[in-house]
């Protein structure tokens, strides 16, 4: 069975919600959940908060912390996923935000950086990964696979 299968399969034994904001993969987490029969019972939202306005908009990401850490950052991850967790009401919570490329990096944040934020309850992690760039698309599956991992290990 596919990781997104069995998450689905474990939220609805387990009856808990999810919600997703993602940016740098612009809406596939969302996809490869909802491409599972029944995602409706255990999907609450999405959100692909691409700009940074987004960001500040929908998920109340302090303006101070996108000027001062970027967004591409633990910080802007972090106010991601704890934002969604109560503008939501789920239980569990995934935020991902990165460089997907070709453009965009530089030596401190090269193109594949990525942080994956995960809530479940009060217990938050965020986790920073540095895939290969062998392409956007490749960062963009690699960073949804890494997700789903670490969403399954989670639960």
């Amino acid at each position: 069975m596919s990781l997104n299968k069995k998450i689905v399969s474990i939220l609805k034994k387990k009856k808990l919600k999810l919600a997703i904001a993602e940016s740098c993969t612009g809406g596939l987490l969302s996809s490869s959940i909802t491409s599972v029969s029944g995602a409706s019972k255990v999907f609450a939202m999405g959100f692909v908060t691409y700009s940074n306005q987004a960001k500040i908009n929908i998920l109340k990401v302090p303006k101070k912390i996108i000027q001062k850490h970027g967004a591409v950052s633990v910080q802007c991850c972090l106010s991601m996923v704890n934002n969604l967790s109560q503008i939501s009401k789920s239980k569990l919570c995934i935020s991902v935000t990165g460089i997907a490329g070709p453009k965009g990096g530089s030596k401190q944040k090269p193109v594949g950086l990525v942080y994956i934020g995960i809530r479940k309850d009060r217990i938050v992690k965020v986790n920073r990964y540095v895939f290969k760039n062998r392409g956007r698309n490749y960062i963009q599956k690699a960073t949804v696979n890494k997700a789903l991992k670490l969403t399954h290990n989670f639960l």
